[in-house]
This record gives structure tokens, C-alpha cells and sequence, in this order.
């Protein structure tokens, strides 16, 4: 869909984030993206370094830098991406505040477009406690297992509490599978004669073009409120067929229907019918 909206772009020299900023400008949005740090091979919108733990960098950002027009849209992937990465309270301190910084600022600005990065971590990750049912879904009450997901859990929170404060707010949290780029394919055959290597996120993993593509369908849904949508590639990361995996690494946990071949077992049934979500980079066919 060609438009011409500016939409912010945050995190924008992640390795999810230089997918959703290329995909965004060839679809004819009007990118501004941001950062901490500049991205290593320049940025397809125009560049912003920003702190976004900063509330009036970010409202500067939504309303204009430069003496720019406002934003009409946002899109906050900035984060540190995962646990582990540091000290849990600073990942604590950095990840929830920025992401109540950009609600705040678009509530401030007038922005009533936002989709947000959100993770598979909320659903139960690493499943030492194993999931209620396969495959996972949305319907039920985020598990937060490390101080990193809590976060996210949180995000997703406060995110629901502005949008019943603004009416007109939509707020769509992504919860991203882990995001792989095509030379991380090279990886997947070390995998194959292990499947509790990856039973983690039960064999879960998303395309970084795949990711890009549900950001930009997000952004043009057409809902207000809250919703959250679990963001994955159709397949798994593994050979083997899915209820086979099932079977061996969760014998005991309900399957909700029947498994057909390698599907996902990271449900991406509400963003095929809300937001018209469909993979199409699939990891057997770069490797």
C-alpha cells in the first residue's frame, strides 16, 4: 500500500530493526529511524540518534526533529533484545521505561498508530515449566520466566491501560519469534539430531523480512484497543515433523488440535485473520 505517513522508527540499527526500515520505505512510507548508535551500513529513511529513556527526546521525535511534521505512526522495536544480554536490572531499567516513553509521547503528540515489539518470552519461555497447550496462542495469561520478559509482560500492560485512556489509541504488541537474517540459516543443520536444542521456544524462529512484513500490516490494520499477536515463521527450525517433536520433548502437554507436518507450534492464527499476516521466507529454502 503506497502512503506517504512518517512513521518513527526505534531500534532501528537492531537486526530486526534494518529489515523493518527497508520494508517500510520501499512500501512508500516516510521513515524517520532512530537509534542509540547508527546503523553500520547507513539507513534507508532519514537517521535520528536518540535516548528514548529520555521522555523529551522522544516527544521531540513524534513531533518533529528538525522543525519536520510530526509522526503519524510509531513503531518501537528499541530494546536490549533478550536476557542475559545484561544485568537484569539494567535491562530492566532501560527496556520498560523507554517503551512507557513512547506511549507517553505519543499520547502527548496525538500519534494513534503504535506497534510495538513485544516477545515470545511473554508466552513461557524456555518452557522448563511447560506450556498449558500446544500449540501456544494469545488466549492465554502471559508467563513471564526472567526479569527480561517480566518487562515485556509489563510493556504489554501499559500499553492496554493507555488505549483505554485514548480511545482512538491502537496499539499493536508484536510478540517476535527469534528473529534470524538469511545467513543465520547456515546454522539450522547443526541442530537436526538434537531436538531439545531448541525446545526453548518450541522449535520457533521469524524471518527478519517475515518480521518487517507483520510490522507493516500491523501499522495498517484498521482496529483500535490493544492486541497482542504472536509473530513467527509457519514452520519450525527443525526437520522432523512437529508432532513428532511434541511427543518426544512434551509428552504430557495437551495438543489443542491435530499437528500437521512441520507447522509452527508458536500459533499465528490471529495474525493471519486480524492483521492478514502470511510468512514467506522459509529457512529449507535458503539453505
Amino acid at each position: 500500500m503506497a502512503t506517504t505517513q512518517r512513521v518513527v522508527v526505534t531500534g532501528a540499527s537492531g537486526k530486526l530493526g534494518r529489515f523493518v526500515v527497508e520494508h517500510l520505505a520501499d512500501s512508500g512510507y516516510d521513515v524517520v529511524a532512530t537509534d542509540r548508535v547508527p546503523p553500520e551500513q547507513g539507513s534507508a529513511g532519514r537517521f535520528t540518534v536518540a535516548d528514548l529513556t529520555d521522555l523529551g527526546q522522544v516527544i521531540e521525535l513524534l513531533s518533529g526533529v528538525d522543525e519536520g511534521h510530526p509522526a503519524d505512526a510509531v513503531v518501537h522495536l528499541s530494546a536490549i533484545p533478550a536476557p542475559g544480554l545484561a544485568t537484569n536490572a539494567a535491562t530492566f531499567r532501560n527496556n520498560v521505561p523507554s517503551t512507557y516513553n513512547v506511549l507517553r509521547a505519543a499520547q502527548v503528540v496525538g500519534v494513534r498508530n503504535v506497534v510495538t515489539a513485544s516477545s515470545e518470552t511473554v508466552l513461557g519461555l524456555p518452557f522448563d515449566v511447560p506450556p498449558p497447550y500446544i500449540p501456544v496462542d494469545e488466549e492465554y495469561d502471559v508467563l513471564p520466566q526472567s526479569t527480561y520478559s517480566l518487562g515485556k509482560s509489563l510493556e504489554e500492560e501499559m500499553a492496554r491501560h493507555f488505549t483505554r485512556w485514548e480511545p482512538e489509541l491502537k496499539v499493536a504488541a508484536l510478540r517476535f519469534s527469534n528473529v534470524m537474517r538469511p545467513e543465520d540459516y547456515a546454522r539450522f543443520p547443526s541442530w537436526q539430531d538434537d531436538a531439545a536444542a531448541r525446545r526453548w521456544n518450541l522449535w520457533g524462529y521469524i524471518d527478519g523480512r517475515d518480521g518487517a512484513q507483520a510490522v507493516r500490516r500491523a501499522l495498517e490494520a484498521d482496529f483500535t484497543g490493544f492486541e497482542a499477536f504472536v509473530i513467527a515463521n509457519d514452520d519450525t527450525v527443525m526437520e522432523r515433523d512437529s508432532a513428532d517433536l511434541v511427543a518426544e520433548q512434551f509428552p504430557d502437554v495437551p495438543l489443542r488440535r491435530p499437528l500437521q507436518g512441520r507447522e509452527t507450534l508458536l500459533s499465528i492464527d490471529k495474525a493471519r485473520r486480524v492483521l492478514g499476516y502470511a510468512p514467506r521466507h522459509r529457512w529449507q529454502d535458503e539453505v
